[in-house]
């Protein structure tokens, strides 16, 4: 984690808190009045563009002051990997969740908050944490996950006021958006793969073999650019045999 990036997460949170306290501000003075005319109204046309509005307005101070620390780490931990990152995972966050309430919540409801944006950063760290096996980012998710655990507990149907939708379809939008950002891994061609299945375990002097890719012609060797050649070497200081793709220097001999 450089310090750059651990920057730009932080200017990026404080500023998502700065714009939803000023709301929050323009909010009560107003009467509340933009939940009714922002809020997502289950399956109404008019109001569709609430989806992208809701999770930025509160109900009351209560509300916000709930959702403005967990919202602050967990924003934090999705946003360090990168800013640009963590604006389209907050669009496929705010998405899936406000289609989830659009869809499926009763009639006659409004909903606000950005208790949304909350499980899905929670399920983005988690899925990124599983998909590319980094076990400090699922350490810190579980202990998020543990010093909040009280927003999971509003996360089960029946809650009086809470609506679960908005918070499942949080999460299933953080895990999406986890899978789609995951870190692919390059994939050996096959000749390189069969090549690396047949290296020698051990050298006759004891030290593990490794191939090079690409030398310098010798003197009198036509060069074929064409094509690559490869010789084995000794690797020191390995003790088993390691498959060494780094392109030697002309002149050179490199272990890796």
């Amino acid at each position: 984690m450089s310090l750059t990036k651990v920057r730009d997460a932080l200017a990026a949170m404080v500023g998502m808190l700065v714009l939803l306290w000023m709301l929050q501000a323009l909010n009560w003075a107003d009467g509340y009045r933009l939940d009714g005319a922002l809020g997502i109204q289950p399956r109404s046309l008019a109001h569709l563009d609430g989806i992208v509005a809701a999770p930025f307005l509160h109900v009351s101070w209560q509300h916000l002051e709930g959702n403005t620390v967990p919202l602050f780490v967990l924003g934090f931990l999705a946003a360090y990997r990168g800013v640009s990152r963590f604006f389209a995972i907050s669009a496929i966050v705010i998405a899936t969740s406000g289609l989830a309430v659009w869809l499926f919540q009763d009639d006659g409801s409004i909903t606000v908050g950005a208790s949304g944006l909350v499980f899905g950063y929670f399920g983005y760290v988690l899925a990124r944490a599983a998909f590319d096996r980094n076990w400090m980012d699922l350490a810190a998710a579980a202990a998020a996950g543990g010093l909040y655990y009280y927003i999971l507990l509003v996360a089960v149907p029946g809650t009086p006021g809470i609506s679960w939708l908005d918070h499942a379809g949080g999460l299933a939008g953080g895990v999406l958006a986890g899978w789609l950002t995951r870190s692919r891994r390059p994939v050996l061609s096959s000749a390189l793969a069969d090549s690396a299945r047949t290296l020698p375990r051990e050298g006759a002097s004891g030290r593990a073999w490794c191939a090079r890719r690409w030398r310098a012609p010798r003197t009198g060797e036509a060069e074929r650019p064409s094509r690559r050649t490869w010789r084995w070497q000794p690797c020191r200081g390995r003790s088993r045999a390691r498959w060494c793709p780094r392109q030697a220097r002309a002149g050179r001999s490199r272990h890796g």
